[in-house]
Parts: C-alpha cells; structure tokens; sequence
C-alpha cells in the first residue's frame, strides 16, 4: 500500500466522521485488553482491576487508532545516553526527522502525554522489568531515555546481573530493568556444542523475574528464525531431543510453559503483568519496504492481518488463571514503514553514502529511537494511572 503525503491527509470532517460510523459499524475488536478467559470468576480485589477480565474503566482500544503528527514531539532528545548505536538513527546519519514526531491516538480516547515525574512517582518503590528480545530492549531504552533527564546526574545509575540490565532512580528507590529472554524458555548450548532450545524448561530464566511489580513480556520474533538464522540445532521436551517441529506448535509450548510459571508463582494482588504483542517487520517477505519511506500508511480501515503469534498467544493467555493484560501493537506499528533505521544503522555514514548494512539490505525490523517505541512506553503509563 502506498503511502500519502501529509498535505493530503486533510479530509472534510462529515466525510472523516460518515467513515468513522462505518468502521464502528461493522468492524468489532478486542485486542489490547485484558484476554478473556474461558472459565472463573470475577475478581473483586480492587488491586486487580487493573488486569481483571473486564475491560479498564478508561474503555480504551488501545489496539484501533491513528497516527497523528505532533510537533510537540519527540518526548526526549536523541542525544539520550541510553540510546544504543544501532537505534540512534538521527546520529547515523538519518537525514529526516519526522518519524520522531508521531504520536499514537487511539479511536476513541486519548492516551496522556507521558509525564517522566507523575510516572517515576508511581513505580516508586517498586520494580519495573521488562522482558524479552532486541525489540524489547529497545523499549526499555525508550522508557529510560524518558525519564532519565528529570533525574539529577548523581541520583541515577545503572547495574547489571547476568542477563539483567537496570536503571535506577535512586530518589525513588525505583528500577526499571530489562531482563533478556528472547524465548522465555531455556537456550543452552550442551554436549557437542549443540544449541537445544528447552520448550519445557524456564526457571534459569525465570528466576529474574520474582519479586518484580510491574513485569512485561514480549516473544515471537526468535521463534520463526530459520535457517542460518536459527538460534538453536534441536528441541527438547521431556527429555527427549529433536530436531524438526513445526514454529508454531513450537511457539506454543514454550508460551505454554511460562504461562504455567506465571500461574504458579505470581499473585496477581502484588504484580501487575502485561505481554506485548510482536511488531511489525517491513522486510523480507514484503521487498524491503521500508527503504527510503518517510511517512506512515493513513490508517483508513486499514487492517493487515493478524500474524500466527498473536493467534498463538490470545490462545494461550485465555488458559491462564493469572490475569495478563495483552498489549497487540501489531496494527499500529504494519502503519511505521518510516520507523525502521533501514541503512542508518552504524555511525558510518558520510558524504551521501549509506553504510556497509546497505549490501545485506535495510533493518526493517528493529525501531529507531526517538520514535514508534515510545508509544508503546506512553501505553504502560495509561495503564499505570
């Protein structure tokens, strides 16, 4: 689909609102509420509502909406400290600026506008960790790099623990902290240097995770690697080993497997738990599409279809007895073509040439920061209010 410039996006309002009534109409979605589960009652602890059964109070589709352009953007300066080389598009070499300046609008409400002190006093005192692959790390960076610059230089620091990186605000006795588990389940390399992915197996990842507040999850990516770009040469389940399995069945079972670890050692009435759906790509199987584009699709009821993981994981949430809060950020980030770093990937852009990633074609997976990633932060803060 292509793109539509700026200039053309304004539409008489009788005709945007005829469109609007349609859409409501006939379309009906849930995602980005809490699941529904197939069985047990409400829950009635106050504590809870947050995530229970019934949609929150704001009644807020975050899932269904728009991108609108916003000057007042972005919520913090790309010369964050916190930002990883890969991410930092403008450094690299980016020449526009406007994939910074989106921000997201939900149907029919308005997400705030994230307020970096009204948010660290709501995590004071506690643990905010997030879980996952590199698109998650990104996330975490984001949400750093939007409340570092309202601490004092000498009220913050960073530590790490394994697989851990975390950020401390010191002043609020709080962490935000980023855990790496890209499969959630357990990766070991063993006997002959083979890589065998645990499907059943999680509490050496897992073991991170306890005693945090406020938790979010996001896995699918890793999962449909094949190839030279398999993270592992054979399954186990049950102490039996092979080698082929269909990705999705696979994914499945190990979703299955935190799932049931979610269950047995979280109390919904002391942690808060979230799972981010997987974003969009722009790349291999669509021609590299977000080479060179520099404005997001008008959404217009559009509507790209639901990839195998989302289907896989509302499967699996609806099972659990635990109540987890889905996040689908599928739709609006297929909208971003433009905020992918695409070549700008490395400092190493000069004289109009793109880098050496150019050869190996543009990262249409990952996110530049500022950008799409922020939104999502500034979801997790509605959800915290």
């Amino acid at each position: 689909m292509a793109t539509i410039p700026r200039h053309k996006l304004l539409t008489p309002l009788p005709f945007l609102l005829f469109i609007c009534l349609c859409f409501n109409l006939s379309l009906s979605f849930h995602d980005g509420e809490p699941v529904k589960r197939s069985g047990g009652g409400e829950k009635e602890d106050e504590v809870t509502k947050f995530q229970s059964s019934e949609r929150p109070s704001r009644d807020c589709d975050l899932a269904m909406g728009e991108w609108v352009f916003d000057a007042s953007y972005p919520l913090y300066e790309g010369s964050c400290p916190f930002l990883s080389s890969q991410l930092s598009c403008r450094r690299n070499g980016r020449p526009d600026s406007d994939y910074e300046k989106w921000r997201w609008k939900p149907r029919r409400c308005s997400i705030p506008r994230f307020n970096a002190l009204d948010f660290l006093e709501r995590i004071r005192m506690k643990r905010v960790m997030l879980v996952g692959d590199s698109i998650m790390k990104s996330q975490w960076e984001s949400l750093v790099c939007l409340v570092e610059a309202v601490i004092p230089v000498d009220r913050k620091l960073v530590s790490s623990n394994g697989p851990c990186v975390a950020f401390h605000a010191l002043d609020y006795e709080a962490s935000i902290e980023f855990s790496w588990a890209p499969l959630l389940v357990e990766l070991r390399e063993e006997g002959e240097k083979k890589r065998i992915l645990r499907l059943d197996s999680i509490e050496e990842n897992a073991k991170y995770w306890r005693g945090v507040d406020v938790l979010m999850f996001d896995s699918a990516h890793w999962w449909t690697h094949t190839g030279k770009w398999s993270s592992w040469d054979l399954y186990m389940e049950e102490g039996r080993l092979f080698k082929e399995l269909n990705p999705m069945v696979a994914y499945e079972k190990g979703l299955t497997t935190w799932a049931k670890w979610v269950d047995m050692n979280l109390d919904p009435r002391t942690t808060r738990v979230m799972f981010r759906s997987a974003s969009a790509r722009h790349n291999r199987e669509n021609g590299w599409q977000c080479y060179k584009v520099e404005e997001p699709l008008v959404y217009l009821g559009y509507s790209p279809r639901a990839p195998g993981q989302l289907t896989v994981l509302r499967e699996v949430l609806k099972k659990m007895s635990f109540p987890v809060y889905l996040i689908n950020v599928a739709k609006m980030s297929a909208l971003r073509r433009d905020g992918h770093p695409s070549v700008y990937t490395r400092s190493r852009v000069s004289q109009g040439r793109m880098d050496s990633r150019a050869e190996l074609g543009p990262d249409c997976s990952h996110w530049c920061l500022p950008g799409v990633p922020d939104s999502w932060n500034e979801m997790l803060y509605f959800l915290l209010l």
